[in-house]
């Protein structure tokens, strides 16, 4: 479970990015959060792996309280929060299947369960024919699915992903949502950060309005442009 809780964020040169935030997302859910650029977004993830702390209010992650956790329990939080960045962040001189194995050789993984897991996820996403392929041999859109491939190798209970189509065509976007929401009906939490309405609208997943830092809609099925309310 995913819990803020009167979350507020403001930084010192006066800027509030989140304003008394409110929302729970039960195990095993889709969520969206929507909203133009400035909206809070990022920041709400930030908060939610450990990259900043709350001014105000309560973020939790299952029992866990996110920013009283020690520096240890941090690490073990985000082995637990597979987290899909919009610029990929892929190592550019190791092969698709690499990157994804650097994955579980930081967790001390077994070479034989790297070579096990490894195919198993890229086959996943549909890039079991680009193993051994370099991130610039591949499209936008097989990035964005390696970078899939890769938080998911660890079995993570939720997957993060901070605006994952901001980088490619609307084809290749709309096939990155239907694949999260594969893996989620596969029992993993998904929750997305992104300002693609379009694509959200045709989605029949939760969805969460931010607009300056505030939560103005919470459409628990049907789109971003539904209603306001449950």
């Amino acid at each position: 479970m995913i819990l803020f809780s009167e979350v507020s964020k403001r930084y010192p040169d006066g800027t509030v990015a989140l304003d008394k935030v409110s929302f729970t997302v039960p195990a095993g859910e889709f969520a969206c959060i929507v909203g133009p650029s400035g909206a809070g977004k990022t920041t709400l993830i930030k908060l939610l792996t450990r990259e900043e702390l709350p001014s105000e209010g309560e973020v939790r992650f299952g029992e866990r309280e996110v920013a009283s956790l020690s520096p240890r329990e941090i690490i073990n939080l985000r082995r637990e929060l597979g987290v899909i960045y919009q610029n990929y962040r892929l190592l550019p001189k190791r092969t698709a299947f690499e990157n994804v194995a650097l994955a579980l050789e930081v967790l001390g993984r077994s070479d034989r369960e790297i070579r096990e897991v490894v195919p198993h996820v890229l086959s996943l996403v549909g890039l079991e024919s680009r193993a051994s392929h370099f991130p610039y041999q591949l499209s936008g859109g097989e990035q964005q699915r390696l970078v899939i491939a890769r938080a998911l190798a660890p079995e993570p209970k939720a997957l993060i992903a901070d605006e994952p189509t901001g980088n490619i065509d609307p084809e290749s976007a709309w096939a990155i949502f239907k694949l999260l929401e594969k893996i989620n009906k596969m029992g993993t939490t998904v929750l997305v950060a992104t300002h693609a309405a379009a694509i959200v609208d045709q989605l029949n997943e939760r969805v969460i309005g931010l607009e300056r830092g505030r939560v103005v809609r919470d459409v628990k099925k049907g789109g971003y442009s539904g209603k306001k309310g449950c």
